[in-house]
């Protein structure tokens, strides 16, 4: 396997619908792609204390998470018969409801696509260095625990 170049990962704001639908359309002509799986992250408007979360400010050490996102990125090619893997995360305020994290796997068989996007999203979660705020509606803040 060559080695693939770093991607940037990082998208400012939440991710949009249309850069979504734009990934799976750019996937048609690669006739040798059998299933995708995608997973979306979406900001809740969870209700700590009483107080419901509004938004979540990201940030990151956007080197270091870069290049852990390439790693984690490599890693799956060599664990996976993938064809494509996509990873877009948010920076900045991400509102409830609105999209912080599309990772997008392809492959010849949609069990390899499963599993790889399942695998892709388990290491961002537990190692690339990406911080949440999570502002609530009175306006407080408090740093967010991933589960």
């Amino acid at each position: 396997m060559d080695k693939k170049k770093t991607k940037k990962v990082f998208i400012q704001g939440a991710i949009p619908p249309e850069k979504i639908a734009q990934s799976i359309a750019n996937h048609q002509s690669k006739t040798n792609i059998g299933a995708h799986s995608i997973f979306l992250g979406q900001v809740r408007a969870d209700e700590i204390d009483g107080n419901e979360v509004r938004s979540i400010e990201y940030t990151a050490y956007e080197d270091m998470a870069e290049q852990v996102f390439h790693e984690i990125r490599e890693a799956a090619f060599s664990k996976f018969d993938m064809t494509c893997a996509h990873i877009y995360h948010s920076l900045g305020e991400v509102k409830a409801g609105e999209l912080c994290l599309f990772v997008f796997t392809s492959s010849a068989h949609r069990k390899t696509a499963i599993e790889a996007c399942n695998y892709l999203v388990e290491e961002i979660k537990a190692r690339v260095p990406i911080f949440g705020k999570e502002i609530f509606e009175d306006e407080t803040h408090q740093w967010k625990v991933n589960k």
